[in-house]
């Protein structure tokens, strides 16, 4: 039971830190106040549609929201083969990405953090354009394509008023 303490990292050290373990005798009184405590883990269990879901922060660089991905797809009953576990990482990843590391497809997973972190760089340094940056020029032009259309309408429409009344 002293070692156990000594196992215990974050939350479950903080937790057992804060108890009074004077009335723990033997592992038997310790460990039901410990599964009391923790027992929602095994409530809140990933499962592929809750990692399709678990996107990239911008505040992450994409190594290691990759290795977070991976270490929480580890935890998935039953454990996904090589090729659903790309397959679902994709489903995770926003446009910019997605188109990029679908080559990663019949690779490692190591393969795609390859691939990702060369897209982030990409992105970065303006040799890829982001998905974003693009509909933004597209709808600028558009509005002013409008625009230049409807001053070109109302000058028509001047130049017809000021010639009728000309005549």
């Amino acid at each position: 039971m002293a070692y156990f303490e000594e196992s215990l990292v974050g939350v479950a050290s903080e937790w057992f830190i804060d108890q009074d373990v004077s009335h723990w005798h033997i592992w038997d009184d310790m460990a039901p106040a410990f599964i009391k405590q923790f027992e929602y883990n095994i409530d809140i269990v990933l499962d592929r549609n809750s990692l399709s879901n678990m996107k990239k922060k911008s505040t992450k660089n994409f190594r290691e929201y990759s290795i977070k991905w991976r270490d929480q797809a580890s935890r998935v009953k039953p454990p996904m083969d090589d090729h659903e576990l790309i397959t679902v990482f994709l489903q995770a990843q926003e446009p910019d990405y997605f188109q990029n590391i679908m080559s990663a497809m019949g690779r490692p997973f190591a393969e795609a953090i390859k691939i990702g972190d060369m897209v982030e760089n990409g992105l970065k340094s303006g040799l890829i354009i982001s998905q974003d940056t693009l509909k933004a020029s597209i709808q600028e032009i558009q509005n002013r394509s409008d625009n230049l259309a409807n001053q070109k309408k109302k000058d028509e429409e001047t130049m017809l008023a000021s010639g009728s009344k000309r005549g």
